[in-house]
């Protein structure tokens, strides 16, 4: 296959083509004796694969991916391609952890309750260092109450709920940016609706990359069976 075959087949320009190839995205192209490129259906699937993967994990854990599946042992292959899957759902379940932290910030807010707790005894029920949660404050993330005379933090209800979600969302891979626009929106007149579009959007993501995966899957298959041997099954 000539490189315009091969750009047409995968949905690639000629010239990105070729810069994948230097990459190390495929393996490299025999080289006829007048120099020109000469590409097999395999490079199809693997930029095929390429781009399923940069959908699913990004370009450069794409690249690195491609690249140790066409090394790897079958049993590898399969335990690399299935962290990406377990890394997903793991997103996704963090998500939903911090949707459900956020549903449960109101119904508790309608209890009126007034417990409050030191910066040490909320540290260590979220699992956090007393530095994350006071570098969370300057970052207006949660908001203690402070008791004056002695200069220490203490958090109400509300700094508690809130710093539970912020927990969540650093987990499900949140940046501070993307933290501080939820915590954000919770103080706006419609910020409950605000933060659960916010993390709708978010669980439509990780499902729009969980599907590229899947569809990646035929692909890497036969980028994997082609380093043992193994016949190729039509393109």
């Amino acid at each position: 296959m000539r490189t315009t075959d091969v750009a047409r087949e995968s949905g690639y320009s000629a010239q990105q083509v070729r810069d994948l190839e230097r990459l190390g995205v495929i393996p490299a192209a025999r080289r006829s004796g007048n120099g020109y490129r000469s590409y097999t259906p395999l490079h199809v699937r693997a930029l095929r694969a390429y781009r399923a993967l940069a959908t699913a994990t990004g370009p450069v854990e794409a690249r690195r991916l491609l690249a140790e599946l066409r090394t790897a042992t079958v049993t590898e292959a399969a335990s690399a391609v299935d962290e990406v899957h377990a890394r997903l759902a793991r997103e996704r379940a963090e998500v939903l952890r911090a949707q459900r932290a956020l549903e449960g910030i109101r119904a508790e807010e309608a209890g009126g309750d007034d417990d409050f707790m030191t910066i040490t005894q909320l540290a260590q029920a979220l699992g956090v260092r007393s530095s994350t949660l006071r570098f969370w404050e300057e970052e207006g993330l949660v908001r203690p109450e402070r008791v004056t005379t002695l200069r220490a933090r203490r958090y109400g209800l509300a700094a508690i709920r809130a710093a539970r979600v912020v927990v969540a969302l650093r987990a499900g891979g949140y940046g501070i940016p993307a933290v501080r626009e939820v915590m954000a929106a919770l103080d706006g007149a419609d910020g409950l609706e605000d933060a659960r579009r916010i993390l709708r959007e978010r669980l439509d993501r990780i499902a729009a990359r969980s599907v590229a995966l899947l569809r990646a899957g035929t692909d890497l298959a036969a980028v994997v069976d082609a380093t043992r041997g193994t016949p190729e099954p039509p393109a």
